[in-house]
């Protein structure tokens, strides 16, 4: 950790605060992370890799602490990673040029802000609908697909999915996402290996921030609160950041 930069520093920081906010509705922080590192201006070569292991160690937190809690739906996780997990290995493996990923992520950031400011408030007492094996299937491969292109999990946008179409309540829709999320996020990885780059090498600090973040902020989420201020507040930096990388050459 020689070069431990005030970027490096306070990128850190910024994981630390997203992890916690994020894995508290059971999402990875990914979207998060590719911000944060797109306003401390990272390189685009290594923010999908790092996000994408950042995501892992979060996610995978947030899987264990929403199931023992018994937040999770084995059956709706299924028909969702099915189709989704092959889809984030092809989408890891393949390299967009510079200024499409900007692009791509910034659109990503952007959707996930709209959702994070206006995800509804509904969904704890409406009664559950099976979901569709089609529909997961179609859903599950399109997310996959981002997941692995972006470094994103697609955690973003399945559980506004779930809670909408009263496919899940928000706690155990936080917890589907989680998981969701783990998979498409080691599959995405698996296919970035082929051409991995070199990693920066404060990543070990930041996966220790992750991890702490994700600690508490998954005990919080799972057990006492479900974070729609957390959400706005996050919309407000993930729109800073996605508007970066439109308008940036």
């Amino acid at each position: 950790m020689a070069d431990l930069t005030p970027d490096a520093l306070l990128l850190a920081g910024m994981i630390l605060v997203a992890a916690a906010l994020y894995s508290s509705v059971g999402h990875g922080g990914a979207s998060a992370y590719l911000a944060a590192m797109a306003l401390v201006g990272t390189s685009h070569e290594v923010m999908k890799p790092t996000a994408l292991t950042l995501n892992i160690l979060v996610a995978g937190i947030a899987t264990f602490r929403f199931w023992r809690a018994g937040r999770f739906c084995l059956r709706t996780f299924l028909v969702f990673t099915v189709a989704s997990a092959p889809m984030a290995l092809v989408g890891g493996y393949v390299s967009l040029p510079g200024t499409w990923y900007r692009k791509i992520v910034g659109l990503a950031l952007l959707f996930a802000a709209w959702r994070l400011a206006f995800a509804g408030r509904g969904g704890e007492t409406a009664e559950k609908r099976l979901v569709p094996l089609e529909s997961a299937l179609a859903i599950g491969a399109a997310l996959g697909l981002l997941s692995g292109l972006t470094g994103v999990g697609g955690g973003i946008y399945l559980t506004p999915i779930l809670i909408l179409m009263r496919w899940s309540e928000p706690r155990e829709a936080a917890g589907i996402s989680a998981a969701f999320i783990l998979v498409n996020s080691i599959a995405g990885f698996c296919g970035l290996l082929a051409r991995l780059p070199a990693l920066p090498t404060a990543l070990p600090l930041w996966a220790i921030m992750a991890c702490v973040g994700g600690l508490v902020g998954s005990t919080l989420g799972s057990r006492y609160f479900a974070g729609s201020t957390v959400r706005r507040v996050l919309a407000v930096v993930l729109l800073i950041a996605g508007s970066k990388l439109l308008w940036v050459a």
